[in-house]
Parts: structure tokens; sequence; C-alpha cells
């Protein structure tokens, strides 16, 4: 059975700091590119953070280039998204994907930028 389970989410002021943790189990874990999306109220759901299978090469959204770091760890199937200096348009449910000829989704996160 596959399962994407989002964490991390929460209340934060603007500059600051959260980490989200995603954890996969039921698929080949580190066959897999890993992505965090996020939709704000209103809007699309959209990309911040793509990190291949073998963590080789990243991308991100050009909005939060510089302030989130994406990672993964195979052995624990975890990925991981380092959000720093915490804008109020960085409001949005957070969701972890795994993608590799299917989609697998997380249930999301909320964070929260508000003063």
């Amino acid at each position: 059975q596959v399962q994407v389970v989002e964490s991390g989410g929460g209340l934060v002021q603007p500059g600051g700091s959260l980490r989200l943790s995603c954890a996969a189990s039921g698929f080949t874990f580190s066959s897999y590119a890993l992505s965090w999306y996020r939709q704000a109220p209103g809007k699309e759901r959209e990309l911040v953070a793509l990190i291949t299978s073998t963590a080789s090469s990243t991308n991100y959204a050009h909005s939060v280039k510089g302030r989130f770091t994406i990672s993964r760890d195979n052995a624990k199937n975890m990925v991981y998204l380092q959000m720093n200096s915490l804008k109020l348009e960085d409001t949005a449910v957070y969701y972890c994907q795994a993608f590799r000829r299917v989609a697998y989704w997380g249930q999301g996160t909320q964070v929260t930028v508000s003063s």
C-alpha cells in the first residue's frame, strides 16, 4: 500500500523558517523523482522544488530559489523541504509528490506565514 505523508507545517512569522518532511512507503522510493508543490487559496497548484531519484539534480521555482532547499534520504524514504526567509506569499498547503511513471501524492500540510 502506497503512503505519502507530509508533516512539519505550521504558523510562522515572516522571515522565519520551517522544515517540511515527507515519509513515503509502498514503492521503490529511490527510483522516484520527488517534488514539493503548493496550493494557495484560489490559486492553482504549483511546483516548488524537485529532486531527482539520485539527488544529482534539483530545480526550484523562481519565487523560492535561494530560500528553499529540497533534499532526500533514500535510506529513510524521506524527502525534506527547508524553507528559510519565509514570506507572506509562501502561505499555502504544501504537497509531496513522488513520480516515475505514475504520481503519488500526500494529503498536504498547511504552512501559514503571518505576523
